[in-house]
């Protein structure tokens, strides 16, 4: 065990939970002002299971959302994140549409496999016909023509790739 580790020890061990977490906000800025994104990525890729272990992550991924969109995720639960999802605080709340594009095909990716492949079909027919329809939305009859197009196109390109 190195000096460092052993300082720590000393020093953490002394702590109590509220002091180690105080300690850890201040620290936390002054860490990690020198990293890059890709290294804060790489950094939270190698602690999260550590950090996950015995959480339940149902309970705290919308508090967790909340705070990083501006809300005081004080509240937290289902019920902010269904409201906040429908749009109802939306104006509060404008990274939320921007986050959902950008996260929602990356978690389909990920977790779709893991899905059991008798309900991948439901899940998959619900989610092109609310795609479909709540996209459509506020579209002119030209602009909704050409969103149908669009898709009719990736449809037809998937289908070929099937059949080959």
């Amino acid at each position: 065990m190195g000096l460092m580790d052993k300082m720590m020890e000393f020093m953490v061990g002394r702590m109590d939970k509220h002091e180690k977490e105080a300690m850890m906000d201040q620290m936390m800025d002054k860490m990690l002002s020198d990293f890059s994104v890709e290294e804060k990525q790489k950094l939270i890729e190698n602690m999260m299971p550590k950090m996950m272990e015995g959480v339940n992550i149902m309970e705290i991924m919308p508090k967790m959302i909340m705070q990083m969109m501006g809300g005081n995720g004080e509240t937290g639960g289902m019920g902010d994140m269904s409201g906040m999802m429908t749009g109802a605080s939306a104006t509060n709340m404008p990274m939320m549409p921007k986050m959902m594009t950008t996260m929602m095909p990356e978690c389909l990716n990920v977790m779709l496999p893991y899905v059991p492949k008798e309900k991948r079909t439901d899940f998959a027919v619900r989610m092109v016909a609310t795609l479909m329809e709540k996209s459509g939305e506020g579209m002119s009859e030209e602009e909704n023509k050409t969103f149908m197009n669009k898709i009719q196109k990736v449809i037809k390109e998937i289908q070929e790739l099937v059949e080959e």
